[in-house]
């Protein structure tokens, strides 16, 4: 069984860990364990109870109502939401808890009907990005287990795969792009998903993968005078120095365009050199590459 702090409990459901305090001392919503020195954790099932609590809050439901309902009631009642939006949160809600119980069949399943329903790209940008979001601050302080990770994570990344094979269109004349994860990066998803819609609109692309050191990006940049090049930093190795691989990178390619995002770039702050764009979302990375924003 996983432990989740109260941040974790803020970060994903959206609820702030004071109102979470709140709730626990007026009412039975949640029992959360306590340490030797008095800190709270949570289990999945007070997770999952914080996503449905949240849910059915955020959409019209008092707190001291919701404290009087089952959890059956509580299903039922999330079961009748009807506005979009609602039945988007529920999905990632849901994602959550099966990545949680390390359930891989209800994970894919879920994915599965959402992709048949909606189709690859607006499942991966309205359900799957937010869901990876979410999780993502987890992954990088270490509150959920590797095994969680690589059950979500791979499953996400063969309906990705399976949707780049599935573009059949030929590249235009357009400048090529080049993909990389620098050294110490293996979280491939959000890569993967721009390598689907660059290919999709016609963009020829050099996908070199996950940990690819910088003399190798030089190489095949200046090889193939490739003018722009984009990665996405999730989780890197603990010895990764941001500020290095950033001077490190405008150095060896002053003259190329250099996009970087992902929750590594979005907590940047600092300036960068000329040829480093922090985008610090995937419309900001949209726009860049000028990919309608036409995905309802």
């Amino acid at each position: 069984m996983n432990t989740f702090t109260i941040k974790d409990l803020e970060n994903l459901s959206g609820i702030k860990a004071h109102t979470i305090r709140i709730w626990e001392q007026r009412y039975s919503l949640l029992t959360p364990q306590r340490t030797k020195t008095n800190i709270r954790h949570y289990s999945n099932v007070e997770l999952k109870a914080i996503l449905n609590i949240a849910l059915l809050n955020k959409y019209g439901y008092k707190i001291s109502r919701i404290d009087k309902m089952s959890t059956d009631e509580m299903n039922q009642k999330i079961a009748l939401l009807s506005q979009a939006e609602a039945i988007q949160e529920k999905l990632i809600n849901d994602l959550i808890g099966a990545m949680s119980d390390m359930n891989p069949d209800q994970f894919e399943l879920l994915l599965d009907d959402h992709i048949r329903s909606k189709g690859i790209e607006k499942a991966i940008t309205k359900t799957i990005f937010p869901f990876l979001e979410k999780v993502g601050i987890l992954w990088i302080t270490n509150h959920v287990n590797p095994a969680q990770e690589h059950l979500a994570t791979n499953i996400i990344r063969q309906k990705l795969i399976m949707g780049i094979e599935g573009v059949k269109r030929v590249p235009e004349n357009k400048n090529p792009i080049l993909l990389f994860l620098p050294e110490g990066e293996y979280h491939e998803l959000g890569l993967l998903f721009v390598y689907y819609l660059l290919k999709s609109r016609g963009n020829k692309v050099f996908y070199l993968g996950v940990n690819v050191p910088l003399k190798d990006v030089e190489f095949i940049v200046n090889e193939k005078n490739i003018p722009v090049i984009y990665t996405h930093l999730t989780s890197v190795a603990n010895n990764f120095n941001f500020d290095k691989f950033l001077l490190n990178a405008h150095n060896r390619m002053p003259d190329r365009n250099i996009m970087i995002s992902g929750l590594l770039a979005q907590q940047y702050a600092k300036k960068v050199p000329p040829s480093i764009h922090i985008k610090k979302s995937l419309l900001e990375v949209m726009d860049y590459f000028q990919i309608s924003r036409t995905i309802d």
